[in-house]
């Protein structure tokens, strides 16, 4: 099961980046190319040194593709341009391509998509 459904946990959020709707010679089912959050920033007080600051406020991002059965739609857009070429299914042949897409999926103004799920 994908990091999405597990039970009483939502984990991370996600963009879609390309659907595909039948199976192809890889997968045989319904999946979609995703790009998302992985580790979000975490909180900073005054008291913390420059180093600890540094590492608390990171964000670490993904690419992977998913089966759309372990996925939650919801009704919210995200305004991040993903460049088609940079990401795209090629990405995981190459270290190197992929450490640039899961960069392409830092960048946006959208400030709740880089901030932690709260329930």
């Amino acid at each position: 099961m994908g990091k999405f459904m597990k039970p009483r946990k939502v984990v991370r959020k996600a963009v879609i980046v390309k659907n595909t709707d039948d199976g192809t010679s890889g997968p045989p089912y319904s999946h979609a190319l995703v790009a998302g959050i992985d580790h979000y920033p975490q909180k900073v007080t005054a008291a913390m040194g420059k180093k600890k600051i540094a590492k608390q406020s990171k964000i670490k991002s993904f690419v992977k593709v998913y089966n759309c059965n372990h996925l939650t739609p919801t009704r919210y857009s995200v305004d991040i341009p993903l460049d088609k070429t940079v990401v795209n299914k090629n990405v995981f042949r190459d270290p190197a391509l992929k450490c640039k897409a899961r960069g392409e999926a830092k960048t946006g103004k959208n400030k709740c998509f880089f901030q932690k799920l709260l329930f």
